[in-house]
């Protein structure tokens, strides 16, 4: 049966726009209980129960399917941080109207009322239909609704009606359900005092006004890691005035919360400060003593330059909160048969969230995931309810998963659907395969990679032509061969963005099938590739450039090391050790030409771990070696990346996928240059050149690790590299590479970047055939977007594991002193770098219950004078390192000061243990 509704609505333009809305509705619609007689016919898959679970619910005895309203679904799944999930409950609701329960919106009724009054109608339909199942019949249909309203006019009705808390509450059996309820709203559970602490936000539409009109600025809320309050807001758009606004202070703050969409005013000038130096924690039990918060923010307050000070404002609105589940622990409340306790997140950047539980004994020393539920203005924190339990503190598999959930990474088991495009097992290369490829199996191909790598994504070549140029091959897996637009395994691969690597474990992109296995590029194994060649003279002149979709066969997967072995090695000769001498002989030439043109060499500790073979914790703890052979690989990747580029944006110059680097702000630059100075070198960075020349210059005799610390420094100051669609961009330049275009071709099997791009050469050398997304601009910055957030939380990922994993081996290490650098001086801490572990952490000059040292902070050197001892960036210094277990909410490496000696700061050789008195004898 069709309805339908007509009426007119005047354009813009002046005219009259008549409008239809049709809906059909079908008198075909079963209930969709199990074994009904009454609807005339059978339901082959029901989509209820046949026999409800029985909840023991003290309220509904009999047995009973629950309705709820819209509100409840809504509130409950977005409270939990689950939008997916409400994504997912919405889609499959989406059906066609029933004949039988479909109501027309009356005169004078809101939309909202009609929409509760077709979900009562449809409860008193489907009560009066289980009726004429049976006789006998005891099934129920129970109403849940929050509104108090909505359940009067049902109970008159007739209808069993119950708010969500009432009827959680009456599951006799499932107490503990009481704790996974979220507040109704924001002015729930209020602390007792009712004393307002934080100002009323703003309604949307006075924000959308107040922004239109330039009175606020829109931005996205960052809080900082190392001072609960401080925070900065993005500033949305393309100005670069004031793009970035320092908020300070728990009344500017104003609720909201990491990565929320707020509203922000800017204040006077007189009212702007510089961001504090100082680090500090949320700590205690207390938390509504907002006079001891007061007393804090005085900290921050500092007398500073003119220069140093930074646009400064306070948020009057929330424009969109982004919450998500968060993982952490509960801070059991020291008042006895409490059931209010805070819980504290593992990320410093989310405050603490007060939360209502029965089951604090038990989940005290577990991690627990807890989701927000409003944030009143007369409450502290934040209240929020308990989600899931993840398993205890410490454990390696619960902290793991911690750190994969609290940086988003996509980890569950890929499901039936994906699975389900894999290549059908055995498999080998077709006729069909050989299409449109070369076969290049003849040529000594091998890859270089670290140890123990099994998704190996390319392959080198190189040989000696009859017209005595060379020829050098890179040649990549051909993932997208395998990957095809728009399936299960396409999406699913998109949603992850790349790889991401644990220090135990590796989070595939793509299913181990192909990661490890079709797609690797393992020796003696034929294998489908995309190959960039070039025609190159011995001094690496690029005289031709081809790409070809090809299938080769590698001879040898070499390890670095090995690789360095044969090139070193005075004996061996064979073809597989004279290509590499050639390619590491090119590759030399292609550093020193793109060093010439401002290409920066900068440094970052890397670590890597030796695990027992048994129980699989760290024995060792080394920065990793790098060799010459690491620069070789580098070189070509660099080189092929960029050849790529320049192909896909000459065949589609508004559709390439592209990766930028943009050039820091000179501001970054401050504390690099400074810290020079105070070493007597000069670094220039008006450009990449004049930085990467003056870093070459800054050596010093007495002092040989001062280069790497600079360039250490320097990696601190670039800004992060981002994918974008050439269309949507004017800037392609890669700063750090110095080259005018650039992109990711080399690692399909671990960035879907590269499967885009892969895409885009294919149909540019007429290898494979397009499809609309690929060409559409718009879902092509979409998919930027998504790979940009999903590679920087995998880098983040991966720093949590190595921390974690830190951790582990000083636990079993015990208190180790080492010799570290500087790096940073804060107001009441040095920021130290460890060089044999490439580890960092803070050293602290101020304790609780300690008498306060006299610190005296100078910004402009940066120096940090404690009592009568002055202490630069990149001096040398002796800390005790150890694992410091008082709070289990964020165990740490902890780091005390040895030498130099500070009576009352320094620990003394007595607080050292045996082993480490003995090595600082040797020393001595």
């Amino acid at each position: 049966m069709l309805k339908s509704k007509t009426f007119l609505k005047k354009t813009r333009a002046g005219g009259v726009m008549k409008i239809v809305r049709e809906h059909y509705l079908r008198d075909d619609i079963g209930c969709g209980a199990p074994g009904c007689t009454a609807c005339g016919r059978a339901h082959e898959e029901p989509a209820l129960e046949l026999q409800p679970q029985d909840l023991a619910s003290s309220l509904c005895p009999q047995p009973h399917y629950l309705l709820p309203d819209t509100n409840v679904l809504l509130h409950q799944i977005v409270s939990a941080g689950r939008p997916g999930t409400w994504a997912s409950v919405a889609s499959s609701l989406r059906l066609p109207g029933s004949l039988e329960t479909y109501i027309e919106q009356e005169q004078g009724e809101n939309a909202n009322d009609r929409n509760d009054r077709a979900i009562r109608v449809a409860a008193k339909w489907y009560n009066e239909h289980l009726k004429k199942m049976s006789a006998d019949n005891q099934l129920q249909v129970i109403f849940i609704t929050n509104d108090r309203k909505n359940k009067e006019k049902a109970v008159e009705e007739g209808i069993p009606a119950f708010t969500c808390e009432e009827y959680v509450k009456s599951l006799t059996a499932n107490p503990e359900l009481i704790d996974r309820l979220a507040c109704l709203s924001e002015e729930g559970n209020e602390i007792e005092s009712g004393k307002i602490i934080f100002s009323e936000h703003l309604p949307l539409s006075k924000l959308q006004q107040g922004i239109k009109s330039g009175t606020y600025l829109q931005g996205t809320f960052r809080a900082s890691r190392e001072n609960y309050l401080e925070a900065t807001v993005w500033i949305h758009g393309d100005t670069e005035e004031n793009k970035e606004i320092l908020l300070q202070g728990l009344k500017h703050l104003n609720r909201a919360i990491h990565e929320d969409i707020v509203a922000v005013e800017l204040l006077p000038k007189s009212q702007w400060v510089a961001p504090s130096s100082v680090v500090l924690q949320d700590e205690g039990q207390n938390e509504d003593d907002v006079e001891k918060e007061e007393e804090r923010e005085r900290l921050l307050k500092t007398t500073v330059s003119e220069k140093m000070l930074k646009p400064t404002g306070r948020v009057v609105g929330i424009i969109k909160r982004n919450w998500r589940p968060y993982c952490g622990m509960l801070s059991k409340s020291d008042i006895k048969e409490s059931r209010r306790h805070l819980f504290t997140p593992a990320d410093k950047r989310i405050p603490r969230i007060r939360i209502e539980t029965r089951q604090a004994s038990t989940l005290e020393g577990r991690r627990i995931i807890v989701a927000i539920d409003g944030w009143p203005r007369n409450s502290r924190y934040p209240n929020g309810h308990f989600v899931k339990n993840l398993g205890d503190v410490g454990e390696k598999e619960t902290e793991t998963e911690v750190l994969l959930l609290e940086h988003d990474v996509p980890h569950q088991p890929f499901s039936q659907a994906v699975l389900s495009f894999l290549p059908k097992m055995p498999w080998s290369i077709t006729e069909k395969d050989m299409k449109n490829r070369e076969d290049l199996r003849h040529l000594c191909v091998c890859s270089v990679d670290p140890p123990g790598c099994t998704d190996i994504d390319d392959a080198l070549h190189c040989r000696e032509l009859e017209n005595g140029n060379l020829e050098v091959g890179v040649h990549i897996a051909d993932v997208s061969h395998f990957i095809r637009p728009g399936n299960a395994l396409d999406q699913e691969s998109a949603r992850r963005g790349t790889t991401v690597y644990l220090c135990e474990k590796r989070i595939d992109m793509v299913p181990d099938l192909l990661s490890s296995n079709l797609c690797s590029l393992r020796c003696d194994v034929d294998r489908l590739a995309f190959s960039c060649i070039w025609e190159m003279k011995h001094n690496a002149e690029i005289l031709k450039t081809r790409f070809i979709k090809s299938i080769i066969n590698s001879k040898a997967s070499l390890t670095y090391a090995e690789a360095q072995m044969r090139i070193d090695s005075t004996t061996m000769n064979d073809d597989i050790t004279t290509s590499l001498r050639a390619l590491n002989k090119l590759a030399k030439i292609l550093k020193k030409r793109r060093i010439e043109k401002g290409a920066l060499t900068l440094s970052s500790p890397e670590v890597r771990f030796h695990m027992d073979s048994e129980t699989h914790d760290p024995v060792d703890l080394q920065t990793k070696e790098l060799r010459e052979t690491n620069s070789m690989v580098e070189e070509f990747m660099l080189l092929a990346n960029v050849s790529v580029a320049k192909k896909i944006y000459e065949e589609f110059s508004e559709h390439a996928l592209l990766r930028k680097h943009p050039a820091p702000p000179p501001s970054n630059y401050e504390i690099l240059v400074k810290a020079a100075k105070s070493k007597n070198l000069e670094i220039k960075t008006d450009t990449a050149k004049s930085l990467a020349d003056s870093l070459d210059r800054a050596e010093s005799s007495t002092f040989p690790y001062l280069n790497t610390l600079l360039r250490i420094l320097a990696t601190r100051c670039m800004m992060q590299a981002v994918y974008f669609c050439s269309g949507m961009d004017n800037d392609f330049h890669h700063y750090g590479l110095a080259s005018p275009i650039y992109t990711h071709f080399t690692s399909p099997i671990r960035r879907y970047a590269d499967i885009i791009v892969h895409r885009l050469l294919a149909v540019a050398i007429g290898a494979d055939c397009t499809y609309p997304e690929l060409t559409d601009k718009h879902k092509l910055a979409d998919i930027c977007k998504n790979l940009n957030f999903r590679h920087k939380m995998a880098q983040y990922a991966q720093r949590a594991s190595v921390a974690f994993h830190t951790q582990l081996f000083f636990k079993s290490k015990g208190i180790v002193s080492e010799e570290a650098y500087i790096l940073f001086v804060r107001k009441n801490a040095i920021v130290v770098l460890i060089p044999k572990y490439g580890l960092e952490g803070t050293v602290f000059f101020e304790e609780k219950d300690k008498p306060k040292p006299r610190l005296i902070y100078d910004d402009e050197i940066p120096s940090l004078k404690i009592e009568d001892t002055v202490f630069h960036v990149f001096d040398k210094v002796k800390v005790k390192i150890m694992l410091d277990s008082s709070n289990l909410q964020h165990q740490k490496i902890r780091m005390s000061l040895v030498e130099p000696q500070i009576p009352g700061i320094s620990i003394s050789n007595m607080d050292l243990n045996e082993p480490e008195k003995k090595k600082m004898k040797l020393e001595k």
